[in-house]
């Protein structure tokens, strides 16, 4: 009996170890490939209503109290004034981030313009440098033609 359990132990063991050591392996590489590299080029994304509200609060918070240098104490005081405020007081913030929206909106559309150009200029360099190299090839072949009737006069 002893040795029987000593054997189905091991099994066991070895079992969830495979399971973890392939799961692990599985994992690693696919999320490494999978992301893509990120454009600089690209828009960022606009603020909500309530970073705008944000950035102005920020400044006001920083000058009422200079000696405060943490972050989380104004993302808590802006939080909690955010939530005091009426939809009228935050309609100046909403609006603006209305606006910083359109205007991504506008750049994303030339962005992706740009992108799909690009792409189709890619396709195009790959189709000229092929035919470029037939070209250079039969170029190639004239000259060592050329060289060895040269070689024999």
């Amino acid at each position: 009996m002893k040795g029987a359990k000593s054997r189905s132990e091991p099994k066991k063991a070895d079992s969830k170890l495979s399971v973890k050591k392939g799961g692990a392996s599985t994992k690693a590489p696919a999320g490494r490939k999978g992301k893509a590299a990120k454009d600089p080029n690209k828009p960022k994304r606009p603020a909500s209503a309530f970073f705008v509200f944000m950035e102005e609060f920020r400044k006001q918070f920083n000058k009422d109290h200079p000696e405060n240098k943490s972050v989380s104490a104004v993302g808590k005081a802006a939080g909690a004034k955010w939530k005091s405020m009426s939809e009228a007081e935050k309609a100046p913030y909403v609006s603006k981030a209305e606006k910083r929206k359109v205007d991504y909106e506008k750049n994303m559309k030339a962005y992706n313009k740009k992108q799909a150009e690009g792409a189709n200029a890619a396709e195009d360099e790959v189709e000229s440098e092929k035919s470029m190299s037939e070209v250079n090839d039969d170029d190639e072949g004239d000259e060592d033609g050329s060289e060895e009737e040269d070689d024999d006069e």
